[in-house]
């Protein structure tokens, strides 16, 4: 089974955003940041989150495994969970994750607490002072 923890994390709304992934399995543990590019809202970053992780995930041949992802973005869980979003620029979202997760045999997606998700959450302030350096 693989875990993917997924967060991010966003100065102003929008603003500048960071993702943070952790990817856990029986032989891996991998901590991963990712200074996003474009101004985001706080709910458009969570979903870029999640596109950050499932793409390494794809980039390194890992999808023969149950995935197991967890997020403490209720908006995203339950995006996924139910293939619908309210707002229709998060289509574009909802799309690509379901594009990323296609050749995933069975995968689960759970909303955890900030509090359960506190690897992913420094990541993503990690990634959030990247990009901010960037941007000087």
């Amino acid at each position: 089974m693989l875990k993917l923890y997924t967060d991010a994390s966003t100065k102003g709304n929008p603003g500048p955003s960071g993702a943070g992934v952790v990817v856990i399995s029986d032989t891996i543990y991998k901590q991963l940041t990712f200074p996003l590019p474009t101004i985001l809202t706080n709910h458009e970053a969570e979903f870029e989150a999640l596109i950050c992780g499932l793409s390494y995930l794809r980039e390194q041949n890992l999808h023969d495994e149950t995935l197991m992802i967890y997020t403490d973005s209720k908006i995203v869980a339950t995006a996924v969970d139910r293939n619908y979003v309210k707002k229709e620029n998060y289509q574009i979202y909802l799309t690509e994750i379901n594009a990323l997760l296609a050749p995933f045999e069975l995968t689960f997606i759970n909303w955890i607490a900030e509090n359960q998700n506190k690897g992913a959450d420094h990541l993503a302030r990690q990634a959030l002072q990247e990009r901010l350096k960037q941007i000087g």
